[in-house]
């Protein structure tokens, strides 16, 4: 059973409308947004990235989360499985940085013991206050809505990459894989001006066929404006694989987001203020799924959009 079976599954039970139809980034109960993410060794984190970095990672992917759902985050509970003693108080170590980083506090959580060998497994429960007027969905993209992405794509991918020793290593993308970045203050400042918003977590080809899924709209790619940055074109042509590759790969932890075309000008002054880069990447249109442009041709789409389970 794939990832997508099982939470068809459970759809048939998650009833309540706090849960959106499990097809949204986050809950929304009354004036809370609550989200869960797991990671885990071997599929998520390598067995010899650092305890702290580990750490990091763990908090960043639960507030980007909330970063889409336009909230103020509030704290987190966690669960925890037991390793050797220095894994585990490096992992503290590294904990305690991410939250002050980000200004919320630990409230609580589960700690287990698992069998020598088992690779860790790490959950976060992240809770926040959702904004005046309701938090954005996925569900609200419009035909004739432009399509947004903040920051720049693929640079996550092309760290592990690096990692793994498969290419030469730069910090902004070892960065990228290490250390994400949820872009919380930006989410909040959007949330007037979008019809949509989600975080780019599994790929961005894969994540905008869930926005267009859950609105019931087409949303259309331009391949090659999608925001590649200097490091990732420092060691990959800038062609049409090099873009599929990146818009594929995952961990950007970047805001993807339907807007009007007259909220233009508004995006462009809070990216200003803000010092966070956004891009205009396509538009939504009258049919379904994704389509998939490269310098006005149109692109067949790829086998696989992202990751899935």
């Amino acid at each position: 059973m794939s990832e997508a079976d099982f939470i068809a599954r459970l759809r048939a039970i998650a009833t309540d409308p706090a849960a959106r139809g499990l097809a949204d980034d986050a809950a929304v109960l009354g004036d809370l947004v609550l989200t869960h993410d797991m990671i885990v060794e071997g599929i998520h984190f390598l067995p010899d990235d650092t305890p702290q970095d580990v750490a990091w990672k763990l908090v960043a992917v639960n507030l980007s989360d909330l970063a889409a759902k336009g909230a103020v985050p509030i704290g987190v509970l966690m669960g925890y499985s037991l390793g050797d003693d220095a894994w585990n108080a490096a992992f503290v170590d590294g904990l305690d940085t991410a939250l002050r980083r980000f200004g919320i506090v630990l409230l609580g959580g589960d700690t287990v013991r698992v069998p020598e060998g088992t690779p860790r497994s790490f959950g976060l429960t992240a809770i926040g206050r959702a904004p005046e007027g309701g938090a954005p969905s996925r569900s609200g993209a419009k035909p004739g809505d432009q399509i947004w992405v903040t920051g720049s794509i693929g640079n996550a991918g092309l760290g592990l990459a690096m990692r793994l020793g498969q290419v030469e290593a730069n910090e902004t993308c070892l960065s990228a894989y290490r250390r994400p970045q949820p872009q919380l203050t930006f989410g909040q400042a959007l949330v007037p001006h979008v019809h949509a918003m989600m975080d780019v977590s599994d790929g961005l080809l894969i994540d905008a066929e869930r926005m267009a899924s859950a609105s019931g709209c087409e949303i259309g790619i331009m391949l090659e404006s999608v925001p590649l940055s200097a490091a990732l074109l420092a060691v990959r042509p800038d062609v049409l694989d090099t873009r599929l590759a990146a818009t594929t790969a995952g961990d950007d932890y970047q805001l993807l987001f339907a807007a009007d075309a007259s909220a233009a000008a508004a995006i462009r002054a809070i990216s200003a203020g803000l010092n966070v880069a956004v891009t205009p990447i396509g538009h939504a249109g009258v049919g379904s799924g994704i389509q998939l442009t490269h310098r006005a041709q149109r692109i067949a789409r790829p086998a696989r959009l992202g990751f899935m389970h």
